[in-house]
């Protein structure tokens, strides 16, 4: 029986299905509308280092075929062939998504879904409707990710702009077409006349409103070979996707024996250079390029409006200026619950996972959407314990629809998944956390330690923890010589044994075999568990 996915749930391919020869299933329509499915192979760091793993109608398998592009079929838009263990280490992440190609909105569309089958069942199913988003133009649906091993996400995170702008935003280059050349004049032809409507638009024929039944899909892994998908047709778009390699060009007369050929100023170097002008007059421009304005004086069009005079030539304009210095700082989406912006500002998504989030009161610097802020009680008993222990978090409760950005004094962030493990962590070095998550006080004992204990949060289950540092930490494995100053352990993993050792004098001076530091943990434990340290000490 298939599993049904929310939005933000994920599971490990193993725990789903024991094979590795996978079909994607995607299923996506709306009255009028055409769509273009595609997958995505992403290196480590999310972006789309080699073009040959944009799988889409136009390359419909990467170069291994570990990746296929099946077309429509039992019931699917679109489906696809994943067969993971042949992806190369390089690619990380197979990300599906789906485009719209021509006007409309992903508001528009019906009930859809992307499902998984395996060995002809199918074994999961992430469910969504046009009421999940507003006026997004993609939406990128599902990801296979390698985190130690292969697994998937049900992402459906809607995205502004088209193929092209999901493609940049993937770190790949889109390609302008250049306009065909316009006839000297128009000459009488005998060719039949042009035909009244423009030809269909590549993508699966407009679906009813109401949705398919679901049909058997096709089982991978039997003796006989899958048929060969049929060659693709020469698709109709109203924007170019994917960059093209450019037309050779002529080739450059020889230069003098021994003496290179030097381009023209404003030449590219390989072009054949214009040809000269009458003496006195000026020589025309390249094919191509505005004719040069005479000299001392500006080429016509060049004068923006309102500029001062006496601007140095090469000065970019505002605009373009602009948005090269801000390129850099632009809001990272990644269709993840917890996105981090920089080293000091969290994202955190709302609208996917469901459960809400606690975070530090005061930590939130800007919001996006219907985001509601309440205040988390700890109640008598909470407030009792986190004053006696010292570990009280101050905590307000984020629900909603939309997105939140977290921040606290500047510190560094770091999101740390929890998957049924447990981790202990300082309640001065946790920013927020899924509601999602069980967490309470950890006594630490030791003797000779003023209040006969030290304190920690320990989180367990399923969800995200930011733990935020001062400096960029070190996280060691916990070895039966490793100590660390209380003062500057960040966490710690839940199965660590931890040993106080206490030095108290009345003086912090260091003497001969001594650190200076008054109390010190030890670790022990099994291989495996860690230690997290900040440089900074409280």
């Amino acid at each position: 029986m298939a599993r049904e996915f929310q939005r933000g749930h994920k599971a490990k391919i193993s725990d789903l299905t024991a094979g590795t020869d996978l079909y994607v299933g995607v299923q996506i329509a709306a009255p009028g509308l055409t769509f273009d499915i595609s997958c995505f192979g992403l290196d480590a760091n999310e972006q789309l280092s080699d073009d040959r793993y944009f799988i889409f109608f136009n390359q419909p398998k990467s170069p291994e075929e570990s990746i296929q592009l099946l077309g429509a079929q039992s019931g699917d838009t679109e489906s696809f062939r994943v067969t993971l263990d042949r992806i190369p280490a390089a690619i990380q992440k197979l990300s599906f998504t789906a485009t719209l190609d021509g006007a409309g909105q992903m508001s528009q569309i019906g009930p859809g879904y992307i499902r998984i089958v395996a060995g002809g069942e199918e074994v999961v199913r992430y469910a969504f409707t046009g009421s999940e988003f507003t006026t997004e133009r993609a939406v990128m649906l599902g990801d296979f990710y390698l985190k130690d091993v292969w697994r998937f996400a049900a992402v459906g995170q809607g995205f502004d702009g088209g193929l092209d702008a999901l493609l940049k935003n993937f770190g790949g280059e889109v390609a302008e077409e250049e306009a065909p050349p316009a006839p000297a004049a128009a000459a009488p032809g005998f060719a039949p006349p042009a035909q009244a409507t423009a030809p269909p638009a590549f993508g699966a024929p407009a679906a009813p409103s109401a949705p398919q039944a679901p049909q058997p899909a096709p089982s991978f892994g039997a003796p006989s070979a899958p048929t060969p998908p049929p060659a693709p047709q020469q698709p109709v778009h109203t924007a170019p996707t994917i960059a093209a390699p450019l037309a050779p060009q002529a080739p450059q007369a020889p230069s003098p024996y021994g003496q290179p050929q030097q381009p023209q100023f404003g030449q590219v170097p390989g072009q054949a250079a214009p040809p000269a002008a009458p003496f006195g007059q000026q020589a025309p421009a390249p094919y191509g390029q505005p004719a040069p304005a005479p000299y001392g004086q500006q080429p016509p069009g060049s004068m923006t409006p309102g500029a001062p005079q006496g601007v140095p030539q090469g000065v970019p304009a505002t605009g373009a200026g602009l948005q090269a210095a801000l390129q850099p700082y632009k809001e990272t989406a990644t269709g993840q619950r917890w996105t981090p912006q920089n080293q000091q500002l969290m994202r955190v998504d709302l609208t996917m996972g469901g459960a809400g989030v606690l975070a530090r009161q005061g930590s939130m610097v800007m919001y996006q959407g219907k985001v509601d802020f309440g205040y988390k009680s700890a109640g008598f008993v909470g407030r009792a314990v986190g004053n006696a222990t010292g570990q009280e978090m101050q905590l307000m409760r984020c629900t909603g629809r939309g997105q939140v950005f977290l921040a606290e004094e500047g510190s560094h962030l770091h999101p740390v998944e929890l998957q049924g493990d447990g981790i202990c962590i300082s309640a001065e070095n946790v920013l927020a956390f899924d509601e999602s998550l069980q967490y309470e006080v950890r006594r630490v004992e030791g003797h000779g330690i003023p209040g006969g204990a030290l304190f920690t949060m320990l989180f367990q289950g399923t969800g995200t923890v930011v733990v935020k540092t001062h400096g960029t930490p070190v996280v060691l494995p916990v070895t039966p010589t490793t100590f660390a100053d209380c003062n500057a352990v960040v966490a710690w993993s839940a199965a660590s044994q931890v040993i106080v050792s206490s030095q108290v004098r009345l003086r912090r001076n260091a003497y001969p075999g001594h650190s200076g530091e008054t109390v010190n943990l030890q670790f022990r434990g099994a291989p495996g568990n860690f230690i997290v340290v900040q440089p900074y000490e409280v």
